[in-house]
């Protein structure tokens, strides 16, 4: 789980901290300006503070709902999964991750089917160091039977970590947002489980895959 040592200590929270202070210092000097009786001088610096602070606050935003998410430069190995057949459409998948944590999963169908969210920044967030970015969302089942999809036993189990914010749907509900990010590519893959098998999950520019990991 992301800790608020890990937020604090993100250098584009303390960009989003620094501009918010700076943007606070303005509009109080505009109030002071103001008590001089300098109303055009009080406009001017209270527009200034807003749009620094309102920077300050997106970039405060950004950086909370990056938490959790891998900068995304290559192909990758995003988790390696160990399935295991336990009985008719069941198997059974660890989970383990580069960081060293590890997760397990009974799942019931013929398929392992892991999907992800893809976070694309424009070049205006690739200046201060935002790139594409990828975070793992969930695990299931999937019956390759259409009939069997839709009535027999699911199993989903999400595989991202808790977090104080969601940037992937944070903006797609907020418009404001658009000119530094994409949220509306997914991407998601599926194998067949007939046999123990040991899978890695790789993640790239153009998607998630899933492939036998090799002897």
């Amino acid at each position: 789980m992301t800790s608020l040592e890990d937020i604090a200590g993100s250098p584009l929270f303390l960009v989003g901290l620094a501009f918010g202070l700076v943007g606070l210092l303005q509009m109080a000097a505009g109030f002071v300006v103001l008590f001089r009786r300098e109303p055009v001088g009080f406009a001017v610096r209270l527009l200034i503070g807003l749009a620094v602070a309102a920077i300050g606050l997106a970039a405060t935003i950004v950086s909370v709902g990056m938490q959790g998410y891998q900068a995304l430069t290559r192909e990758e190995v995003a988790a390696r999964i160990t399935v295991k057949p336990s009985g008719p459409q069941r198997f059974d998948a660890q989970v383990r991750y580069p960081d060293g944590r590890s997760s397990g999963y009974v799942i019931a169908g013929d398929e392992l089917y892991v999907d992800a969210h893809i976070l694309k920044w424009k070049p205006i967030a690739n200046v201060i160091g935002l790139h594409t970015a990828y975070e793992l969302d969930r695990i299931a089942g999937r019956y390759r039977s259409v009939e069997q999809e839709r009535t027999g036993l699911r199993t989903v189990y999400p595989l991202g970590e808790p977090r104080v914010l969601d940037l992937f749907n944070l903006r797609h509900r907020s418009a404001w947002l658009a000119p530094l990010f994409d949220a509306e590519y997914g991407s998601a893959s599926f194998v067949p489980v007939d046999r123990a098998m040991d899978l890695e999950v790789r993640v790239s520019t153009t998607g998630l895959l899933i492939r036998e990991a090799k002897k």
